[in-house]
């Protein structure tokens, strides 16, 4: 049972955020709004060649434009380059137009060497390799239970498909980048857009070899982060090397074309599964081949493994055979970065899919075929509560019996999440004419950790959360985690509570006052005289936990003329423990399915195999959801206080793609087995347009054979949740 107070009178409820107003107003700034005295403008120069032996780096006839001050290499010496866009060098000057005039006078020996941007092509025996020491294919890890090969014979059912997603680019409104200023005596100020302010601390303290107490980060506003801002990254290190050398504060904030380069990506999956199961549904053996995109290990001699392009498989589903094979495939591109529940969205979009398989073959509503078989008492009770709020009975049919060129389907897919908490301190001070002021070294990373702070002290003291300071974003402030995992919440809340609660015991003890919060609290605070009260506190058990499931519904018409696909309806049915602020966690709900739309049906990136450059890098080519292609959204949170708190920013983006997808194939009566499900391959799938390249199955047919031969390390993949 969680310790939270079963009657509440601001949890739970919705709560406009504490800084809406000074976002919408402008006064919110951001690490590029940040202008410190004296500041510089900071570029990189990039590598133009997928794959180069650097031979030298000439920054002389740069140093001497006209409003330069600094100009330094990445590294010295030579070394090897390996994606269009790697980082070179970079300069920092009084203007953008000096640090542009100096960049073009940067002369750089390079060997080009032979390259390879796309997976299938990589994984060939005569492609060109990453890696002189190892090829592109890394070793696969496998997972074993029960008797794989004996189990498919005693099916009476069996599916097999191929199945594959894309490239996911990082695409937060705000790019990565800083403002930092390091002193004369190497003291250093950085104004970061990040995750983590004290990862990016404790990096900046070892690339400048000067303690962490010497560093601060300030992270006051910032526009988004889905896993790839964790640490200053390359931009921040050279920002902060500019910075020393000359005195003054530089900023390097990436451009659009930069980002979507050089600051990792959602690895892609190349999927071939094959499911048994007996005649009622139940499910028997389960066997996968997989690889992916795990770009290339920085600073390694091998490619990704199968580390970078892994994911749980089977995907929530209990199935007492299992086999299940990955590797990563290094390619001349950026390499792979945590993003939004990292492996996930691609486990679930294979699994659900050949599960849609199975009970279409089988004749068994999709629905109940998930319920057979799903371990979680939970989620099958949200799968029956989805049912009934979607109209699913009324609203399925068998796969392309709709009426019409404009078919009508619906589909349904699970999830699961961690979403846990971790030591965080936080610090309380009331003073003596009754303002309150929370200090926590957290983050918000847009989705409303500062009135998070705010609601929960609120709750404590009886006082509105209007009446809150709450202080984030610093790491002069008691330390926190990065906000990583869907682990904030579920991790600051805990610490806001107790250090809250002792403060309140404090405040009545020093007072006299024996019930001190709300009308009584003013009253308390004035017996204090001259002195605050101010406490420290932490994390600690019983205020939160782990562990989400989470059921979506989807209903689509998809055009069979035009392969136009509209998505019109998806249901959420989530539980996520303590619901803190009802606002911002239907907020987080949105943004994750809007989210999980992209990855369903616009976005991937495309890439030049003769450049080994991205071909859309900004808004424009990279399809992202826009406002008319956001469906009704209807929510449904299973408020469980005595669970604690629990994060849910992760879950509600996973099932969306495969809900999505699985409506489409019962629109349309057959499976696209790629995403993102375009109009091209609608048009495919029903046989009016001629399979494309990239779909025939002659290549991956042949690259399957090849992770086939693959010898196995020790390692698996299992649900685990990434910390």
């Amino acid at each position: 049972m969680s310790d939270w107070p079963k009657k509440t009178e601001y949890l739970g409820r919705s709560t406009p955020r504490v800084d809406g107003p000074a976002k919408v107003t402008g006064a919110a700034k951001y690490a590029s709004d940040v202008q410190p005295e004296g500041w510089l403008y900071g570029m990189i120069l990039r590598s133009k060649w997928p794959s180069a032996v650097i031979r030298s780096i000439d920054l002389e006839k740069a140093k001497a434009v006209p409003g330069i001050k600094a100009a330094v290499t990445v590294r010295n010496g030579e070394r090897h380059v390996r994606y269009y866009g790697e980082e070179l060098a970079a300069v920092a000057g009084v203007s953008k137009q000096a640090c542009l005039d100096a960049l073009r006078l940067i002369t750089v020996e390079a060997s080009p060497q032979p390259f390879v941007v796309d997976v299938v092509e990589a994984i060939k025996p005569d492609s060109a390799r990453v890696f002189a020491d190892a090829p592109n294919l890394g070793e696969a890890k496998i997972k074993e239970e029960g008797d794989i090969h004996g189990a498919f014979g005693k099916c009476d059912v069996v599916v097999e498909g191929e199945f594959s997603t894309q490239v996911q680019l990082h695409q937060a409104l705000e790019t990565h980048g800083n403002t930092i200023q390091v002193e004369t005596d190497d003291a250093c100020t950085a104004w970061a857009s990040t995750q983590g302010i004290f990862s990016v601390r404790d990096g900046l303290a070892s690339n400048l070899n000067i303690p962490q107490t010497r560093v601060r980060v300030i992270t006051d506003y910032m526009g988004g982060g889905f896993g790839a801002k964790f640490g200053p990254g390359v931009e921040g290190s050279l920002a902060a090397r500019m910075s020393r050398e000359t005195g003054l504060p530089v900023k390097i904030m990436l451009t659009r074309f930069e980002e979507s380069l050089a600051v990792g990506i959602r690895p892609s999956s190349y999927q071939r599964i094959k499911l048994g199961a007996d005649k009622e549904g139940k499910l028997i053996a389960f066997d996968l081949d997989a690889f992916g995109s795990a770009g290339f290990a920085s600073g390694g001699s091998s490619a990704g493994g199968g580390g970078g392009a892994g994911f749980p498989a089977p995907y929530i589903y209990r199935v007492p055979n299992v086999r299940a094979k990955h590797a990563g495939v290094a390619i001349n591109a950026g390499s792979a970065r945590a993003f939004r529940a990292p492996g996930h969205p691609q486990g679930s979009f294979g699994m659900e899919s050949i599960l849609d398989d199975l009970a279409v073959k089988l004749g068994i509503d999709p629905v109940e075929i998930r319920l057979k078989n799903d371990p979680l008492e939970l989620r099958r009770k949200e799968y029956e509560i989805g049912r009934e709020k979607f109209d699913w009975l009324q609203k399925y049919r068998p796969p392309g019996t709709s009426p019409g060129p404009i078919k009508t389907g619906v589909g349904v897919a699970g999830a699961t999440w961690g979403g846990g908490g971790r030591g965080t301190k936080a610090q309380a001070t009331i003073n003596p004419d009754g303002t309150v002021e929370i200090r926590c070294g957290t983050q918000d990373l847009g989705t409303g950790a500062r009135t998070v702070v705010a609601l929960v002290a609120a709750e404590i003291f009886g006082l509105p959360p209007e009446r809150i300071s709450a202080r984030i974003g610093d790491t002069e402030f008691p330390a926190s985690g990065g906000s990583g995992g869907s682990t904030t919440t579920a991790s600051v809340a805990p610490a806001i509570f107790d250090v809250c609660t002792k403060a309140l015991n404090e405040l009545q003890v020093l007072s006299g006052v024996a019930d001190a919060r709300g009308a009584n609290f003013d009253a308390a605070c004035r017996k204090l005289g001259m002195e605050p009260v101010v406490m420290q506190g932490e994390w600690r058990e019983g205020l939160s936990s782990s562990g989400v499931g989470g059921v979506q519904f989807a209903e689509v018409d998809v055009d069979t003329e035009t392969g136009f696909i509209k998505v019109k309806k998806i249901l959420v049915v989530q539980d996520c423990g303590l619901v803190v602020n009802k606002l911002t966690a239907e907020s987080q709900v949105n943004g994750g399915v809007i989210m999980g739309l992209g990855y369903a049906l616009y976005e991937q990136r495309v890439m030049d195999p003769q450049t080994g450059v991205c071909l859309n890098p900004n808004f424009e080519t990279y399809k992202l959801p826009g406002a008319a292609d956001v469906p009704e959204i209807e929510i449904v949170l299973l408020d469980m206080p005595e669970r604690g708190v629990i994060g849910i920013g992760e879950p509600v983006t996973i099932p969306t793609a495969a809900a999505v997808a699985n409506a489409v194939a019962n629109a349309i009566g057959v499976r696209v087995h790629s995403l993102p499900i375009t109009p091209d391959k609608v048009l495919e799938a029903l046989g009016q347009i001629p399979a494309g390249p990239e779909t025939a199955s002659s290549d991956l047919d042949k690259s399957f054979v090849v992770v086939e031969d693959l010898p196995a390390v020790a390692g698996e993949f299992t649900d685990d949740v990434p910390s």
